[in-house]
């Protein structure tokens, strides 16, 4: 659930995103002082819903919560003073619960407040519920070099039967090599179909493209059925590297903007680095392998060095989390 957080008082809006901390299904995107402030950021976020807990009667904060709940289609869930009851004028996605006092903000008040927030999810438009479909993770890229088969082979085989999604793999690969670890690859992950990515193919899901060795492989466009349309490229290598992790993520961040999960594993260099930023520059998510599982800690310590890894976890963590990702 993705909440912004509306109140003039600072120690109120700290409360709220301390006691929300502890609920790894809730994600603050947004505190500030007022819903006017709010505006902005809806041009660019995609809140569930927001909380506010600021004077309904101010003119300018009434006009700012009408445009929320009825121009966004975004519930609003009021903290109201007893003196208060704003509820009446705002459209029907909007609820109140009774603010508290600053000492009883306690474990009853945040389940309460979480069971009206939930309620109100529940009366968003259908609309807006394909609209959240839509901006859900809609590709998996890997990139690998040193130590990459065997890194990969133990997270494929831990994302399970019937992942939801296209995967698309870049491995540093000798000539030749690529076929043998492909078959490799199908031997020891039984769970995934793995096969060399062709020219205009349509990638599906549950199905492992992995780049021939010697050729990039990137997404040309998405199909109209939304599924990524391959192209197998003999552009010149980038850094000495062909194929390379680089090409693969940033075509996917052009293409799948913030519906990209990446995953930059094991390997010697930077190649990934620029692009987990470019996924990162589009609101993608990356993660990367933490070096105390690493073979080689060159491309991960690359991408975080530049402060494209939003997330850093040791290898047996990588697809649980994923999985995460996919079905949020």
């Amino acid at each position: 659930m993705r909440i912004m957080i509306a109140d003039d008082s600072a120690v109120v809006r700290t409360i709220l995103s301390q006691g929300f901390a502890k609920n790894k299904d809730i994600e603050i995107i947004a505190s500030v002082s007022n819903c006017q402030k709010l505006i902005k950021n809806l041009t660019v976020e995609n809140p569930d819903i927001i909380i506010c807990g600021n004077d309904s009667s101010d003119e300018a904060e009434k006009e700012a919560l009408n445009t929320i709940s009825n121009k966004f289609n975004v519930p609003v869930l009021m903290m109201e003073n007893s003196e208060n009851n704003s509820a009446p004028f705002i459209a029907k996605l909007t609820d109140s619960i009774q603010k508290p006092k600053l000492r009883e903000y306690n474990q009853e008040f945040f389940a309460k407040l979480i069971q009206k927030l939930n309620a109100l999810l529940e009366l968003k438009p259908l609309s807006e519920t394909k609209k959240k479909t839509e901006n859900k993770i809609k590709i998996l890229c890997i990139g690998a070099s040193t130590g990459g088969p065997t890194a990969v082979s133990e997270v494929l085989s831990a994302l399970g039967n019937n992942f939801p999604l296209p995967i698309l793999y870049t491995q540093h690969i000798e000539i030749e090599k690529d076929k043998p670890l492909v078959d490799w690859l199908n031997e020891v992950c039984k769970n995934v179909k793995v096969k060399l990515a062709e020219d205009g193919e349509e990638a599906k899901p549950g199905i492992v493209y992995m780049a021939p060795a010697d050729r990039h492989l990137v997404i040309s466009h998405e199909s109209n059925f939304g599924r990524p349309v391959l192209k197998i490229s003999d552009e010149e290598p980038e850094r000495y590297l062909r194929p390379a992790v680089n090409k693969l993520f940033i075509s996917a961040a052009q293409i799948y903007k913030k519906n990209v999960l990446a995953v930059l594993l094991t390997g010697m260099g930077a190649d990934g680095a620029n692009g987990c930023k470019e996924i990162c520059k589009n609101n993608g998510w990356t993660i990367v392998e933490d070096k105390s599982t690493c073979a080689v800690f060159g491309m991960p310590a690359a991408a975080i060095e530049m402060g494209a890894a939003k997330e850093v976890l040791p290898r047996p963590e990588i697809a649980k989390r994923i999985l995460e990702m996919v079905e949020r």
